[in-house]
């Protein structure tokens, strides 16, 4: 065989959480009708499945979450409260006490969509974790569009969220078997959504007088801040190290209205540091892009692209040592989402797509008027982020930083 026959070997090896029926059925959510279906349909029109040399996106069907797996977070009597299909219709008081109302109604199909987002998120851990049975393929990053559901709490849901699959994924992860070091994995949960990752940090929190081991798990959301403005938590403000409560692996980044791509660029040093300083073996990305400039909820400035802007975040992230997952989250402008994860995907597979991209044609393609490309630029609202504020989330997070240090050099 000639030397130039010989494929180059391959640098990342993806995984591509999708099927049919989790297509079908997250396109059901009530907060993001067909959004999923745009979604998988646009990466599939830009042909990222198709394998090129040097590269690797393997579709990796999810299996629905069993009983059990749910359990791992979830109280036995909400799981088995929002997997009754029989109760789509009725009214009663479980459904208040559950949070199946107002933002999080019942919808047909939310059985399967429960069990079938929650086991795409745990089949992605699970290609981390393990081999592939198709072929043996060690996997560096896995993609999960359809998660990322991070306000479903123990035994309510909220916030459009059904089923803490992030939790149950996080969970998954800190089960690995030990680093050749000797110890525990440990998990860096980075949470880019426009909104506090509340169920999430909640789950994971470590009290500020833990007995000073150094936890499996590090949450980090940054996020918008305002007076009123959902969820409203304890945990999602700037971390105070003077504070009682304040642990430095509970942490919250919040910015102010008009967050922009120099503002992302101003903060990312900050997570640079406290990356460096945990050291994590796995690190999960919740990517909501409600963000974005052009989402409904009109907050932030974001673009998909530029320095600081979504994908340079993300392309940063994914330098990083460990093994990566990528999840969903919000978005409401579902062109929009469409865009970002497709632009996202090819990032993961070291080979990103033009931004200025034309959108190929498929059934979905008049949706993209009327730019009919891929990108999704800036915003023109001002950016309240003043570098005052900005200089004190630098400081913060430099004492934050230095506080993991200081406790991982204990070896604790």
């Amino acid at each position: 065989m000639s030397s130039s026959s010989v494929e180059p070997p391959i640098q990342r090896a993806v995984a591509y959480i999708v099927s049919q029926e989790l297509c079908k059925i997250s396109s059901l959510l009530p907060s993001n009708r067909q959004r999923s279906y745009l979604v998988h349909a646009l990466i599939n029109t830009f042909r990222l499945t198709s394998r090129v040399e040097g590269r690797l996106l393997k579709l990796v069907p999810p299996r629905p979450a069993a009983l059990k797996e749910l359990g791992a977070y979830h109280t036995r009597d909400y799981i088995d409260y929002v997997l009754d299909d029989g109760a789509v219709d009725e009214e009663d008081g479980d459904s208040s006490e559950f949070g199946l109302e107002d933002d999080c109604p019942r919808f047909r199909g939310l059985s399967s969509y429960v069990q079938l987002v929650a086991g795409a998120s745990l089949t992605a851990a699970q290609t981390l974790l393990k081999p592939s049975p198709l072929g043996g393929i060690h996997f560096d990053i896995a993609l999960c569009w359809d998660g990322g559901r991070h306000h479903a709490q123990k035994s309510h849901a909220a916030g459009f969220c059904y089923v803490a699959d992030c939790v149950l994924l996080l969970l998954a992860l800190k089960r690995a078997p030990v680093t050749q070091e000797g110890r525990k994995p440990r998990v860096m949960y980075l949470d880019l959504d426009l909104h506090f990752s509340d169920a999430v940090s909640q789950a994971l929190h470590t009290p500020a007088l833990h007995t000073g081991v150094i936890p499996q798990v590090l949450t980090l959301s940054i996020h918008h801040s305002a007076p009123g403005f959902f969820p409203l938590s304890s945990l999602s403000s700037l971390p105070d190290p003077s504070s009682s409560d304040f642990s430095p692996f509970s942490l919250s980044l919040p910015l102010k209205q008009g967050a922009s791509n120099s503002t992302f660029t101003r903060i990312w040093p900050s997570v640079e540091r406290v990356r460096a300083a945990y050291k994590p073996d796995y690190i999960v990305i919740q990517c909501g892009v409600d963000g974005l400039a052009g989402d409904p909820c009109g907050v932030w400035n974001w673009s998909l692209g530029g320095e600081g802007g979504l994908g340079w975040c993300v392309n940063h992230a994914l330098q990083w040592p460990g093994k990566k997952v990528l999840l969903g989250g919000g978005g409401y402008n579902s062109p929009n989402a469409a865009r970002a994860w497709t632009y996202l995907t090819s990032i993961a597979m070291d080979d990103p797509l033009p931004l200025d991209s034309e959108i190929p044609d498929h059934k979905a393609f008049p949706l993209y008027a009327h730019s009919f490309t891929l990108d999704v630029p800036a915003g023109t609202m001002q950016d309240t982020n003043t570098e005052s504020y900005l200089s004190q989330v630098e400081v913060r997070f430099g004492e934050v930083a230095a506080l993991i240090e200081a406790r991982d050099s204990l070896g604790t």
